[in-house]
């Protein structure tokens, strides 16, 4: 694919032909643009190529272009039901790919609305996992969100069914080089689709912050986390974990398979969130901005966020310690109190009857 340069030259250099006359290129045919230059070209140049004019820009707005791209970056958003919900977007799949591919902003909608549950009735997801730049797995997922059941539980969306695993080209090794690749070579994106907002939002951090194994299964927990704002109401401008973990499992030297891919959201006291909180939150990111996606700050806002949580607990340690020492000083006053009462009744007695 042509880099963002390379468009940037095409659109904005003109063509000598034999008579040494400039062309632009926007005088060349159209059916040779859109198949020989915009094709070749990725979603973020595609449009930077619609801003060079506006001959260009009803040829990149192409919707037909657009599909290749999303099922080339989400190979899920081929899917049936994904395409489906993708037609009804304003400006199909364009809408879809600029709502999904940036990154999210953290700061919140506050004051837009009251702090209630989405009126949807359902999450739909499409997750797609990528290892060393090949498909590794693609799914497009249904997620019932109006029970009270749901609502009043922790929040928690299962990609995978009972039982179900799939394999990685990864061989299984208790060493720091099967954690270094899967760090480095797996790729995972999470975007959770609003049908009734045709809002997307692309919750997953791309690549891994972290590969931890397990001290008592041995499993490898890879994860992926986004940094958010808890929104408006109560609570508001408290940092949240969007946290999916890809738990693998195997024998050393055997192959690697993934057996569990989950997404969940917690607070800086690593409390999960119910179902209903939880929505209220990706309402919140999905309507929200978007900006570029920066991997580097990414990582920094994860590492961040392990800083404040842990200085959030030591605070908590020290309020709960002072707490706890309030409660022994009264007691033990109450108990000197008491004993002192006693006392001076027995004397005030004792002079009584003497």
């Amino acid at each position: 694919m042509l880099s963002n340069s390379a468009i940037t030259t095409i659109t904005t250099t003109s063509m000598k032909n034999d008579g040494d006359e400039k062309t632009s290129i926007i005088d060349v045919h159209p059916d040779i643009i859109q198949t020989l230059i915009l094709t070749k070209l990725d979603g973020p140049t595609l449009i930077s190529a619609s801003v060079s004019s506006s001959k260009l820009y009803n040829l990149c707005c192409d919707d037909h272009l657009w599909r290749k791209i999303c099922n080339s970056y989400w190979p899920s958003t081929s899917d049936p039901l994904i395409e489906n919900i993708i037609s009804t977007f304003p400006s199909g799949h364009r809408s879809f790919f600029s709502d999904s591919f940036p990154s999210i902003i953290r700061k919140p909608l506050v004051g837009k609305h009251p702090r209630q549950h989405i009126p949807a009735p359902e999450l739909t997801s499409a997750v797609d996992i990528h290892y060393d730049g090949n498909v590794l797995f693609s799914r497009a997922l249904i997620t019932e969100a109006k029970t009270g059941w749901f609502m009043s539980s922790p929040f928690r969306i299962e990609l995978l069914g009972h039982e179900e695993t799939f394999p990685t080209p990864e061989k299984f090794s208790d060493g720091g080089e099967c954690r270094r690749n899967l760090m480095e070579k797996m790729k995972l994106s999470w975007i959770l689709i609003d049908q009734t907002k045709n809002r997307a939002v692309n919750v997953s951090s791309m690549k891994a912050v972290s590969v931890k194994r397990h001290w008592l299964t041995g499993e490898l927990k890879v994860k992926y986390s986004t940094v958010i704002n808890s929104g408006a109401g109560a609570g508001a401008g408290e940092l949240l974990q969007c946290g999916i973990v890809v738990t693998c499992e195997g024998k050393e030297g055997g192959d690697l398979h993934v057996r569990e891919v989950s997404m969940q959201i917690e607070d800086m006291d690593g409390k999960v969130l119910c179902g209903k909180d939880s929505l209220v939150i990706l309402r919140d990111v999905i309507e929200g901005g978007r900006k570029k996606r920066n991997e580097n700050e990414i990582k920094e806002n994860y590492e961040n966020f392990l800083e404040l949580k842990k200085k959030w607990k030591e605070r908590k340690q020290i309020k709960e310690k002072r707490l706890d020492m309030a409660c022994i000083a009264s007691g033990i006053t109450i108990f000197i109190a008491f004993w002192t009462l006693i006392l001076v009744g027995s004397k005030s007695t004792g002079s009584y009857f003497g």
